[in-house]
């Protein structure tokens, strides 16, 4: 989805902010916390995905010697 690939990892966190928002709902059906949970659970997987991408980048540069700031 080139759509989800454009979002930044913040965008994800709030997607997932949401998505436990509408988990906390008692009304919700269980088939809908079902969807909503595996939704979660792909947000976190591309989130996770995305960090370590970001620290093998890292892990890249500082072999090459280059000046970054982590902080």
């Amino acid at each position: 989805n080139k759509n989800s690939e454009s979002n930044t990892i913040e965008d994800k966190f709030a997607q997932l902010d949401e998505l436990l928002a509408k988990m906390e709902d008692e009304t919700l059906p269980l088939e809908e916390s079902f969807k909503l949970y595996n939704q979660g659970l792909e947000l976190v997987k591309d989130c996770n995905d995305r960090i370590e991408k970001v620290e093998k980048e890292l892990t890249i540069l500082d072999e090459e010697g280059d000046d970054y700031d982590v902080f």
